[in-house]
């Protein structure tokens, strides 16, 4: 477990948080996707300046440090110095003062190793980085603008999240206006991606409040977020339609269900968000089916599926459409919900009966419980942990979007929504409004809550796979392996799934990324 740090307060900015979080910003020209990973990084010269700025590197043992994969070498490392230093050669003055501000604490024998590291790490950065823009002088004119239009697109989205960060209204303004002219909604993938984050950077800009006040100022809900609620409605049906990512978690969750069923005839499942609100409870109709069409095994005699949510009447009709299905296929189904969210859920809520089995499903729905108090999630485990399921399905986003710090929760999202809209770029044409509809209406969203929201209206809290082991681990639960990678391979054929798509195994739990990049999570857990 890492060692506690005193972190600074997340509105205050001071030149420490950000060269902490400019050292964690090198996975950012670790992306093969779009123009990122042909992007300079314009903080080199605090790398090169000696053990002098030794002292301004990150806590190589604080939650927010990553993983990093060695690189291949293609060119030396005085090759690829001398190519990206004549790019960022306008950098490196200003990065100079801002290390000259820096109060030098003495250092101990582990900042140094991973002192030697971070300059090991930089280097080999910085070789992908000249490597891909000699590619692209070979590619030809066209493809040398683009790859320069997005270096020049990723200096500016860090160095207005910076000004943001920092409360300079005047300078981030500057850079939002020139941000907006270049950020392009029908544009290469990252420029669709730097519109929505964009969007952040302007919310949050405009919530914050002068240097020395406490807190953000509480957004309110208006009359346009209502109007925008079909639109998000109609955005998440496109996402469950087109990309993998919720089908996926269905696909695995079903499986363990159904694993868990096995030889049983009284079963329950209890539905933390009611399939994310998806109109018809299309992962429940699968189940159904699979239930009625299994051999070998006593048939189903009676099958009770309690959904979770705040809006019951919505959450009934949706029952009605499967009790209906259910009756079809010879399936005697019995629904309810319960009217509320998740941090004021209890045992009483679910009428359990002796002698059914209980399943607990949760498809990309605890992190928005995740607090910086623990308090709520540890209430929800306790809860579930009271109601003993047999399993408990548990799928998330895996990303690192709850870290202390802004700038470090903007560097990682960045990183996260680029790979998934180069995905989207690779299955569907350029100017295809569905995919506009998907971006602007659904991820944007998510963008702009982990980006410009704080507190508690800061509910996109996604978190690594390893980080929910380690707190489902403290609510009392053991993994439950997934061993089912050969048939998550299999779905990925049968459901002709974009080449790109992975399917890994990591430590019993099944990952799928786009071009190994993790995407989403899921695992399974018992009490």
């Amino acid at each position: 477990m890492a060692p506690r740090r005193n972190f600074m307060p997340e509105q205050e900015c001071t030149n420490h948080e950000i060269m902490t979080n400019r050292m964690s910003d090198l996975e950012l020209l670790g992306l093969s996707h779009s123009a990122m990973a042909c992007s300079s990084y314009p903080y080199m010269s605090s790398l090169e300046e000696g053990s002098a700025n030794d002292s301004s590197l990150i806590n190589p043992f604080s939650d927010e440090s990553c993983d990093h994969k060695r690189l291949k070498r293609t060119i030396s490392i005085a090759e690829s110095m001398s190519s990206i230093n004549s790019i960022n050669s306008s950098m490196i003055s200003r990065s100079s003062s801002t290390n000259s501000l820096i109060t030098m604490p003495r250092l101990h024998f582990r900042d140094h190793i991973w002192t030697y590291t971070q300059r090991y790490l930089a280097a080999e950065a910085v070789e992908e980085a000249a490597a891909a823009m000699i590619n692209a002088d070979e590619n030809g004119a066209d493809q040398e603008d683009g790859t320069s239009d997005g270096m020049r697109l990723v200096q500016l989205l860090i160095a207005c999240a910076e000004a943001v960060a920092c409360r300079d209204k005047s300078h981030a303004s500057a850079l939002l206006s020139e941000l907006r002219a270049n950020a392009l909604v029908f544009g290469s993938s990252f420029q669709r991606v730097a519109s929505c984050f964009v969007q952040g950077l302007a919310n949050r800009l405009a919530l914050v409040q002068p240097l020395g006040a406490v807190g953000f100022v509480p957004s309110k809900f208006s009359a346009k977020d209502y109007a925008l609620m079909d639109k998000k409605e109609e955005a998440l049906r496109l996402v469950y339609e087109i990309c993998p990512h919720i089908q996926f978690g269905h696909f695995v969750a079903n499986s363990s269900i159904l694993e868990a069923f096995e030889g049983e005839s009284f079963v329950h499942v209890v539905d933390l968000g009611m399939t994310l609100g998806l109109p018809h409870g299309d992962q429940w109709r699968g189940l159904i089916q699979s239930l009625a069409t299994r051999t070998g095994q006593p048939s189903v005699s009676r099958l009770r599926i309690t959904g979770v949510g705040l809006c019951a009447d919505r959450l009934q009709i949706i029952g009605e459409e499967l009790e209906a299905y259910a009756e079809s296929l010879g399936i005697n189904l019995e629904f309810s919900c319960v009217e509320s969210n998740l941090e004021n859920l209890k045992p009483e809520d679910f009428k359990l009966l002796e002698g059914e089995v209980l399943v607990v499903n949760s498809i990309l729905q605890l992190h928005c419980v995740v607090k910086e108090s623990r308090g709520a999630l540890n209430s929800v485990l306790q809860m579930i942990h009271e109601l003993s399921p047999k399993v408990l399905v548990l799928v998330e986003q895996d990303s690192s979007h709850n870290g202390p710090f802004f700038l470090g929760r903007f560097m990682e999202a960045l990183h996260y929504y680029s790979a998934i809209f180069d995905s989207l770029d690779a299955m569907l044409p350029k100017y295809d409004t569905r995919r506009a509809k998907m971006e602007q209406f659904y991820f944007a969203e998510e963008i702009k809550n982990i980006i410009s929201c704080e507190g508690p209206a800061r509910v996109e809290r996604h978190e690594r796979v390893d980080q929910w082991r380690r707190r489902m681990s403290r609510a009392g639960f053991q993994g439950s392996p997934i061993k089912m990678m050969a048939q998550a391979k299999q779905w990925l054929g049968k459901n002709k799934v974009c080449e790109g798509y992975t399917v890994l195994e990591e430590k019993g739990c099944l990952v799928l990324g786009w071009k190994s990049r993790p995407i989403v999570a899921a695992s399974c857990w018992k009490c």
